[in-house]
């Protein structure tokens, strides 16, 4: 019988879940015992924690795991840190650092976007000069998110500005304590402040954090991008779920404020609207619209082999972020006139004013809602590309006037 029929491994994993789950545990010692079973990232090769399954299978392992109610699977699918430095980084880095990414030792972000270069990553100019064994890094990141707190950022660079855009970025894993980086908090217009923007002045980085190619970063961007829609998805749809839409509201991203709990459901019986037969059917447009967007997420994950993309999470990604609009809304319109109120002397009123505000996050992080339309129409649906004028022209042409393209 085949390691990968689905009956045995749904067996294997129900066996071993009677053997070891225990509620009562606490979280780091449970987590240990998956890791070190192979069933936290069931299709990653057994030589680096997981147990070398066909990627589609972690489903059944997941649905094994939530029948008992213990969660640590699927780091897989949704572990974007680790799923990149197991794709591309080196044996060294992989050894040093994949295991404690899947505890969440390891603090990170993400270094993409700049100030001219956001739905077009490939226009950065953040650059990296080969200095030995060492790459020296200057440029300026935005909107990243948990930058005050990280120890180590996935950062794209430009290192050749002589060949089209696509094919002079590189990737690395890069450490953030140093002197040379600058982080600065963004305030939204939530009131959070979970974005920075990092300025970079020499900071360096080893030649051996380099994650795929020198020159070659863009397909590892790609591969990551991917996780991060993924992961995007999945985290909306478990808030969703867990209260049809609303966010958890933060002064920052430091310490989460409570919030009423209540779904929309409870909030329309609150109000005494569960009985409108608009709002019920709108409750109901919702639920389906979760459950299409989980069924569609669960396709994302099984097409997601290990060092590849998926345009399908492009789907998930851009059905969430409607579906936080859709919510939005419809918190606001069961509470009527008392929506429109904000600050705290009514908290329900400022949660959906809230919610309606942090909708956005999700139409802007991990890609654009037109950015996502764009790979939905190309990739999936087959229709023409967009004209890229300067998709063939060498980078240092394509800028008119740039100090950093004169001294690269």
């Amino acid at each position: 019988m085949s390691i990968n029929d689905e009956a045995t491994i749904r067996r294997d994993v129900a066996d071993w879940l009677a053997a070891n789950w225990d509620p009562a545990l606490e979280r780091r010692i449970w987590l240990e015992r998956v890791v070190d079973s192979g069933w936290a990232a069931p299709s990653w090769p057994t030589a680096w924690h997981g147990r070398g399954l066909d990627p589609a299978l972690t489903n059944v392992v997941a649905a094994e795991f939530r029948r008992v109610g213990a969660d640590g699977t699927a780091q897989d699918k949704h572990n974007l840190w680790a799923n990149t430095v197991l794709a591309f980084g080196s044996d060294d880095l992989k050894r040093r650092f994949v295991r404690p990414l899947m505890f969440g030792d390891v603090d990170m972000c993400l270094l993409y976007s700049e100030p001219g270069a956001g739905s077009d990553l490939a226009g950065i100019q953040t650059r990296a000069v080969r200095d030995g064994d060492e790459w020296i890094v200057n440029g300026q990141k935005v909107w990243t998110s948990s930058g005050r707190h990280a120890s180590y950022a996935l950062l794209i660079t430009r290192t050749d500005w002589d060949v089209p855009k696509h094919r002079g970025i590189t990737f690395f894993f890069f450490p953030m304590k140093q002197p040379g980086v600058d982080v600065r908090p963004l305030r939204q217009a939530t009131g959070d402040a979970r974005f920075n923007e990092v300025f970079l002045t020499d900071a360096r980085v080893p030649h051996a954090n380099m994650l795929g190619d020198e020159n070659n970063g863009w397909m590892v961007l790609q591969t990551a991008l991917a996780y991060e829609r993924a992961v995007m998805g999945e985290n909306q749809r478990r808030r969703a779920n867990q209260d049809d839409g609303r966010a958890v509201r933060s002064a920052d991203d430091e310490a989460p404020a409570p919030i009423p709990d209540l779904s929309l459901v409870e909030l329309a019986r609150s109000v005494g609207k569960n009985g409108d037969p608009v709002v019920r059917q709108r409750l109901a447009r919702l639920h389906a619209m979760v459950q299409v967007n989980e069924w569609n997420n669960a396709r994302a994950k099984a097409e997601l082999a290990q060092g590849t993309s998926s345009s399908v999470v492009s789907l998930g990604k851009l059905a969430m972020s409607g579906i936080l609009h859709y919510a939005g809304s419809l918190q606001t319109e069961i509470l009527g006139a008392e929506g429109t109120i904000g600050g705290t002397d009514s908290p329900r009123s400022a949660d959906a004013t809230y919610s309606l505000h942090n909708a956005f996050f999700t139409s802007i992080g991990g890609g654009t809602d037109q950015i996502q339309r764009n790979i939905i129409g190309e990739r999936i649906l087959g229709l023409p590309k967009e004209p890229e004028l300067d998709k063939t022209v060498p980078f240092r042409d394509v800028l008119k006037s740039s100090a950093d393209v004169r001294r690269a």
